[in-house]
């Protein structure tokens, strides 16, 4: 007797096409979930939002958790790539977390709507850990160029971890305030992080 095994559709192959119609689906379904809130967003909503059937959903997502799941992972992927790309030919550990600083406030001021599924996912039980995970990731690269800078004699010498966990909490808190809520433009709003990440920083 032969045993049918279901292929999930995260461990399917998707051609070229396939990958921009996946993209349309998470940008659309984000852009739902950011207007009128997870719950309320049907799978069915969103595939009559594109004019495709419920097959092509799943062929891609397993289910609408999944979906909003992998919006987060690769908003976080997407953010993360922006600050690699401002820090890559930065040989200085302090000038990279200021371009860091600087990369993460300019994206989200191109992704405001991400604000709103960050609050929703701090709230659910079913994808706070991807957003701690995310948050862990973000903290580690900071940690790196802090040991950097300290082993240089350029920041005090304390818990690397503890500073860089106050950098991205000092980040994400003024980025929410000041560039989603106030509509604060993101150049402005980076200068005081960083003049007071940096400051703070600074040895005795």
């Amino acid at each position: 007797m032969v045993k049918c095994t279901t292929v999930s559709a995260m461990a399917r192959r998707l051609t070229q096409r396939g990958k921009e119609r996946r993209t349309q689906l998470m940008s659309y379904a984000a852009a739902r979930f950011a207007e009128q809130g997870y719950h309320p967003t049907s799978v069915s909503e969103i595939v009559k939002g594109l004019g495709v059937g419920k097959g092509v959903f799943y062929w891609y997502f397993d289910s609408k958790e999944q979906l909003f799941l992998e919006i987060l992972k690769e908003a976080q992927t997407d953010l993360r790539r922006r600050q690699q790309q401002a820090i890559r030919d930065e040989a200085d550990p302090v000038r990279r977390i200021e371009l860091g600083l600087r990369a993460s406030m300019a994206w989200a001021e191109a992704h405001r709507d991400h604000d709103k599924l960050l609050q929703f996912a701090a709230t659910e039980g079913a994808f706070v850990k991807a957003l701690r995970r995310g948050q862990d990731i973000a903290v580690a690269d900071v940690v790196t160029h802090v040991k950097e800078a300290i082993a240089q004699g350029r920041i005090r010498d304390t818990d690397p971890d503890l500073l860089a966990h106050a950098m991205v909490g000092v980040a994400a808190h003024l980025t929410r305030v000041f560039i989603y809520e106030r509509g604060e433009p993101a150049d402005s709003v980076a200068d005081a992080a960083v003049a007071f990440c940096l400051d703070g920083l600074s040895p005795a």
